[in-house]
């Protein structure tokens, strides 16, 4: 039997400007990219003028609230983040299939980061001590490790960039700053209270140029993201990516945490080669 999942035309896209990390925060970051199959709608409505809606469908506080969340963000200097994901694919028959998933990032900032990413379809590692990056993927047991530098953001734009290593919501180091796109949100509206995994949260509501995106926040002094929903408009499936995110703002991390130490049965591959074999296993 063929897998549906060699027929799908498109995954809903994961990244409107602002988002600039529902996953990592972004102290010190310049820009990043979610890589996806679809075109992604945040670099389309980056070049859309604020003036693209009334100023009316902006409601100042929600975009106030998005700000709020951002400068919180930037203010941490360790986190340990967990989301569970759910992701649609649609078919070439229009049929969409969701595929679960969970990410989990590990930070000390300004430059050391570990993440995890199990789905349906990938377990991939990545390891950034400040000094090297090493993508592992533990099914197969490849292993590839190169040398880089610099702050977390700058590690990201540059393991996106030049070696095409994807960084589930990456995005998120852009939050806060003054790259997040916030002139790319053509309408921001405050829905409600919400619950969220046992916590009191803000509903919040946005579009830009061809995607639809929901936010929670949490209430009170720590406005992190509770979850997250983004539904692609270019695809007459509007398919969507969703998010729930767990925070501990206080973990405690040792040296050994970001440092790749390759089990006695993993080998090592070049670089190129593990983007080929470890993403897909």
């Amino acid at each position: 039997m063929t897998d549906p999942r060699s027929t799908s035309r498109r995954r809903t896209a994961t990244r409107p400007a602002v988002l600039a990390a529902l996953m990592a925060v972004a102290a010190c970051a310049t820009t990043s990219a979610g890589a996806q199959q679809a075109p992604a709608p945040a670099a389309q409505a980056s070049a859309a003028p604020a003036s693209a809606a009334p100023a009316d469908a902006r409601d100042p506080k929600a975009i106030a609230a998005l700000e709020a969340a951002g400068r919180h963000l930037r203010s941490l200097k360790t986190f340990d983040v967990r989301a569970d994901t759910t992701t649609d694919e649609v078919m070439t028959t229009g049929q969409k299939l969701q595929f679960g998933g969970t990410v989990r990032y590990r930070a000390r900032l300004p430059d050391r980061l570990r993440a995890e990413v199990r789905t349906d379809r990938i377990w991939r590692d990545l390891y950034y001590d400040g000094s090297t990056l090493t993508q592992y993927a533990p099914r197969m047991k490849y292993y590839a490790t190169v040398e880089a530098r610099g702050t977390v953001g700058e590690f990201v734009e540059r393991a996106e960039r030049d070696l095409g290593v994807e960084i589930p919501l990456a995005d998120l180091f852009l939050w806060g700053t003054d790259r997040a796109g916030l002139q790319a949100i053509t309408s921001a509206q405050h829905v409600g209270p919400a619950r969220i995994g046992g916590r009191d949260c803000e509903h919040y509501a946005f579009r830009q140029e061809g995607v639809d995106w929901q936010l929670w926040l949490r209430k009170g002094p720590q406005p992190l993201p509770c979850k997250i929903v983004i539904t692609t408009l270019d695809d007459p499936a509007q398919p969507q990516f969703a998010a729930l995110f767990d925070w501990n703002v206080a973990p405690s991390f040792d040296a050994g945490t970001f440092r790749f130490a390759p089990p006695k049965d993993a080998r090592r591959i070049p670089m190129n080669t593990a983007l080929s074999k470890g993403a897909a296993k």
